[in-house]
């Protein structure tokens, strides 16, 4: 059974990307089968990091966001899209026009939406919106990205407000460690992928420092723990 993973949050900046890169990293070097498609158009970086698995989307026509569901069909593994900011209204269209989320039950296509935040106000307002928008059709994962924030107390009173003993709502929480952000700042001046960057050294190709490999390798290991714990719940 095929799985499409929304990469998002109505918030620009907030490292979305980030995680579809991070998603990619993690599904090859645990030989999950998985394809990738890019459909922030002005900031094409999942196909700039992972060019070899990715494909882009434009959201604003049917026949190529078709893709991703068709894609699904045809593929037993995870389907990783990563999105713009302020991509609701492809949502709503899309899903809404297509009964999108009837067709993934009759086909057994899961779809897990990861809603990614920093800890700013306007983050926690925009998931208050969402949540309530879709808390009775959509899986949820909402990411604390550490690398933008490190007080979420404002996104924890949404989620604690939606998640209530009397709600019914199927939403994980995770939290995505922050990596230094002069290492982050050189992977994407280098478009190293996250293995590159954690491995390629010396030999006259420009490559990060001992030490910081050494931080990327750290970062990734405990990012690859968060998304085993969110994988294993998803599938329970």
């Amino acid at each position: 059974m095929s799985t499409i993973h929304f990469i998002g949050g109505e918030k620009g900046g907030v490292g979305k990307s980030v995680l579809s890169r991070l998603m990619s990293q993690y599904s090859l070097e645990n030989a999950l089968a998985f394809n990738g498609f890019d459909a922030d158009q002005s900031h094409a970086t999942l196909s700039r990091f992972y060019p070899d698995f990715t494909q882009p989307v434009d959201l604003d026509v049917f026949e190529s966001t078709d893709k991703i569901m068709e894609l699904a069909l045809e593929t037993d593994g995870h389907v990783i899209v990563d999105l713009p900011a302020q991509s609701e209204r492809f949502l709503d269209r899309w899903i809404g026009e297509n009964d999108v989320l009837d067709m993934c039950e009759e086909m057994k296509v899961s779809i897990v939406y990861w809603y990614v935040v920093d800890d700013g106000l306007d983050s926690a307002n925009l998931l208050d919106n969402f949540l309530h928008k879709y808390n009775n059709s959509l899986d949820f994962v909402v990411v604390k990205n550490q690398g933008r924030g490190g007080n979420f107390s404002a996104i924890d009173s949404v989620l604690e407000k939606h998640t209530g003993s009397t709600k019914k709502i199927n939403l994980q929480q995770a939290v995505l460690p922050g990596l230094h952000q002069e290492t982050m700042r050189k992977i994407d001046k280098l478009s190293f992928s996250f293995w590159g960057a954690s491995n390629i050294k010396g030999n006259g190709i420009m490559h990060l420092s001992l030490m910081e490999r050494q931080r990327t390798k750290v970062w990734l290991k405990k990012s690859y723990h968060m998304m085993d714990c969110i994988f294993k719940a998803i599938k329970k």
